[in-house]
């Protein structure tokens, strides 16, 4: 990942001012300063505010050079030697002239100084640095969002990939607790470290983050891609799977719709295969290419199997019912709902719940909160589908159909 530095350029780029504000005064008679350190000092001064900065450097090598100096006079030659530095880009002489005076300038001039040096060694591409300095701002009390940027972006780019996860992670769980949404940029460059370190629980937390808050297409995919890929993820949930990357918009290939439409077929469900493949055509990933008789046949089977499934309605809605298990009353019921009788569908879904007897509870649920989504009720979605349980990847499914249905609400 190009991590965008030139949003942070301006920190480094105001340094000198920064400094000057902070440290330069006019060099008085009070301050005790001899003339021979006084005079070179004070046209250090006027060379540092006409940014003739190498130029007052000379002039405080003056200064610098007379000798007996008092701790005053020392003191004088640190604070303009640091704003001098700072201007010509000698960050590191800058720093050492910070740690000669710190202990005498107030908090905040000081704060406004470490902002400055972390600013400085970041725009001179010393990462580890600006890292340094960075996380001194924030332990002398600094409070500046732009220098947590600066410190999360030095420590990704000097390879300290955990330490800016943890500032990302910290920041992410911030935002979220006030109720805002983490900014873009900083989930994906979570996304990022940890690829870095190999960590798929963090690359998942983020990227779980990102189709919650930003769910663009191909986020989507990379998530529902690395769901599938789990030792544990059963083949059974794939129809499943894909419903939720047709309802995501992040389902594209014409081989994925015609699956999808067959694994609907084969579980009873026409009405569904039908909307498949309406939108495989509508949108032209069928209909069109080398295998455009094939999509058409399918077509015309599912528009048989559907007008079969419709004659047959009611004897399969009574088989349902004398049914010892609720299972044939769920499948009738999520069938009529993809079939727009969402009403009397999920009524008939509730009633197979309750009548129970399931081999495999989990996907019933799962199959409800679906059904529920699909009849327009997020609220009743997202409360089912907290109940789903399973270690072979219903939970893990039922989890991202529940951010899904958090953005319907």
């Amino acid at each position: 990942m190009r991590v965008r530095r030139y949003r942070l350029s301006h920190i480094a780029a105001a340094a000198a001012l920064v400094i000057s504000a902070a440290l330069l005064g006019p060099v008085r008679a009070q301050d005790a300063v001899r003339p021979e350190v006084g005079k070179p000092l004070q046209a250090a001064q006027e060379l540092i505010k006409a940014q003739r900065f190498k130029e007052a450097l000379a002039k405080i090598r003056d200064a610098d050079a007379v000798g007996g100096k008092t701790a005053n006079e020392n003191y004088l030659i640190e604070r303009m030697r640091m704003a001098a530095a700072s201007g010509a880009g000698d960050v590191e002489t800058a720093a050492h002239s910070f740690e000669a005076v710190s202990s005498r300038i107030g908090s905040a001039d000081k704060l406004r100084m470490i902002e400055s040096l972390a600013g400085s060694y970041y725009r001179a591409r010393d990462y580890s640095k600006a890292m340094q300095w960075g996380q001194r701002y924030f332990k002398e009390g600094g409070t500046s969002g732009t220098i947590r940027t600066l410190l999360i972006q030095s420590q990704y780019l000097a390879g300290d990939f955990a330490g800016a996860a943890r500032e990302l992670t910290t920041e992410i769980q911030q935002a979220e607790k006030a109720g805002s949404a983490p900014g873009e940029d900083r989930l994906k460059l979570l996304v990022n470290a940890s690829l870095k370190m190999n960590d798929t629980n963090g690359y998942v937390w983020a990227l779980e983050r990102l189709v919650t808050y930003y769910p663009k297409r191909e986020y989507w995919v990379d998530l529902l891609s690395r769901l599938q890929r789990k030792p544990n993820f059963s083949d059974r949930l794939a129809l499943d799977t894909y419903r939720l990357s047709l309802a995501t918009g992040s389902m594209n290939a014409a081989n994925d719709y015609m699956e999808m439409t067959q694994l609907a077929l084969q579980a009873g469900f026409p009405a569904e295969a039908k909307q498949v493949l309406d939108k495989g055509f509508a949108t032209n990933v069928l209909g069109t290419g080398p295998e455009a008789e094939r999509h058409k046949r399918l077509r015309d089977l599912v528009a048989k199997r559907l007008d079969e499934d419709k004659k047959n309605q009611a004897e399969t809605l009574t088989q349902a019912q004398e049914a010892k298990d609720g299972t044939a009353l769920v499948n009738a019921g999520m069938n009529l709902v993809f079939n727009g009788d969402k009403a009397k569908g999920l009524q008939l879904m509730q009633q197979g719940v309750a009548k129970g007897g399931f081999k495999r509870a989990d996907d019933v649920k799962l199959h409800l909160a679906i059904a529920q989504l699909t009849a327009g009720d997020s609220a009743k979605a997202q409360s089912t589908l907290r109940t789903v349980a399973g270690n072979d990847g219903t939970a893990d499914l039922a989890r991202l159909w529940s951010l899904y249905a958090k953005r319907r609400s």
